[in-house]
């Protein structure tokens, strides 16, 4: 999976994104304008190659990518909040939250948002944060629970991360190689815990560049122990494994380019993601080609279930309830 330069096909994209080993695109704010333009923009990739997963960070609070035009959605915490203080009211919400997100990402044409965050976290990490449900992990199983549902009523399937937990070291792995120095037992009573109790209701599940010396010396996108022995075997989760961003300084501990592909295909990542890097990307697709790296049949679990368009979903009875709760919640806060 990789990323285009803008708000529309350069030159030299539609080839790239006809290469037999590219299997994904994702969108960045650098490729929004409007609602409109992403329509067309989505459209100009199906229309060269149609296959293709096209996917998004649209979580809510601070990592939305869609804005003008879309519901701007909270962050995960103040849902997981409100669950704390009237469980009934908060869990609906969230559930048509889920709903909302997934319904607008695929009017616009899109296949996933890369949904929800399962880290276990209120203001440890320095990445996650807010963008985490809770730091209590049965809270956020439950509260992820029903943010997944969601999703799935409108036709999206769940990517949880970043496994097998981001939230107990402050480091940011887009800028460092962070090293989590808890243990197995400390690491499966919490973090773990909303992995194992939703693995079979995720159909994606991205790793975090992060390496747990007390339990494996591998960083983790790299591990055939996390992602064979835990997440398969352990875990018995049989969708699409995603690598976290190739191009993100937590994954430069396995080397260059052509390492950090191999490795993370060689541990079971079935997609690779290279991004804002594009040479870097093109490295890694030479190297896919001379190895006939062959596409994971898992991919296509992943593409939309649902079609609803944007005249359809513009004045539909559950948005416009999700909207009217979503500003009462931010008017009270």
């Amino acid at each position: 999976m990789l990323d285009l330069a803008g708000t529309s096909l350069q030159d030299d994209e539609p080839a790239l994104l006809c290469n037999p080993q590219v299997g994904g695109v994702i969108l960045f704010a650098r490729n929004v304008e409007s609602r409109e333009q992403v329509v067309a923009l989505v459209g100009q990739i199906r229309a060269v190659a149609p296959q293709l997963l096209i996917a998004v960070d649209q979580e809510g609070g601070r990592v939305q990518r869609f804005k003008q035009g879309f519901t701007l959605l909270p962050a995960m915490q103040q849902l997981g909040d409100l669950c704390l203080t009237d469980r009934e009211a908060g869990l609906e919400l969230t559930r048509d939250c889920g709903w909302l997100m997934a319904a607008e990402v695929i009017a616009c044409g899109l296949d996933i948002s890369f949904a929800p965050v399962l880290d276990v976290d209120r203001d440890t990490s320095s990445i996650i944060g807010d963008r985490a449900f809770s730091d209590q992990p049965q809270l956020v199983t439950d509260v992820a629970a029903a943010f997944i549902l969601g999703m799935k009523e409108a036709g999206m399937a769940a990517t949880g991360k970043h496994f097998p937990g981001h939230g107990g070291i402050f480091a940011d792995s887009h800028l460092e190689a962070p090293v989590d120095n808890r243990d197995w037992v400390q690491l499966s009573q919490h973090d773990l815990v909303p992995f194992v109790a939703l693995a079979d209701s995720l159909g994606g599940i991205m790793p975090a560049h992060i390496t747990f010396p007390a339990i494996d010396p591998d960083s983790v996108g790299f591990s055939e122990f996390w992602l064979k022995q835990v997440l398969r075997d352990q875990l018995g989760f049989n969708g699409v494994i995603f690598s976290d961003d190739l191009a993100m300084k937590g994954a430069d501990v396995a080397g260059g380019y052509v390492q950090k592909a191999q490795l993370a295909l060689d541990a079971g990542c079935d997609m690779i993601l290279v991004c804002n890097d594009r040479e870097g990307a093109l490295e890694v697709l030479d190297f896919m080609t001379q190895q006939q790296v062959s596409g994971s049949d898992r991919i296509k679990m992943m593409l939309k279930s649902n079609s609803l368009s944007w005249a359809q979903l513009e004045n539909h009875p559950r948005r416009v309830a999700t909207m009217e709760l979503l500003q009462n919640l931010n008017t009270n806060n």
